[in-house]
């Protein structure tokens, strides 16, 4: 096959089936685990989720409203690794001051505020109308 993108002509690419997931799961943990080393923004949003969870299971409200706040509280996560992956990459190609890298680190950056808007959001309309009958 003559495309720029077979197989064989990358060394990670190799691995298939139970090999393949089990690279994967392993660099996961270890994206995780690098994220809580080095990224305090993780670690910042990590402390909520696992303050936050517990207080969503126990909240007396239904099993969609508890998956929706967990999953607000995941969605916050899950941006936030992006973002540090996009940072990790513009200086990964320099340091040096551009504007192409000050957008494209500024647009991760909205990313996660956007996402920690929409978790806000999520828990106040669930739990607003709690307190109200309070």
């Amino acid at each position: 096959m003559n495309s720029p993108y077979h197989i064989d002509q990358n060394p990670h690419k190799g691995n298939r089936g139970v090999a393949r997931a089990w690279h994967a799961a392993k660099n996961s943990w270890c994206g995780l685990v690098y994220a809580f080393l080095e990224e305090s923004a993780f670690r910042q949003e990590l402390t909520l989720f696992v303050l936050l969870t517990p207080i969503a299971a126990l909240l007396p409200i239904s099993l969609l409203e508890k998956s929706l706040l967990v999953s607000s509280l995941v969605m916050v996560l899950v941006i936030e690794l992006l973002n540090s992956s996009v940072e990790a990459a513009i200086d990964r190609i320099s340091f040096e001051h551009h504007d192409l890298s000050k957008r494209a680190k500024d647009f991760g950056s909205a990313a996660v505020m956007l996402a920690l808007l929409v978790a806000a959001l999520i828990w106040a309309a669930v739990c607003i109308p709690l307190m109200m009958q309070i």
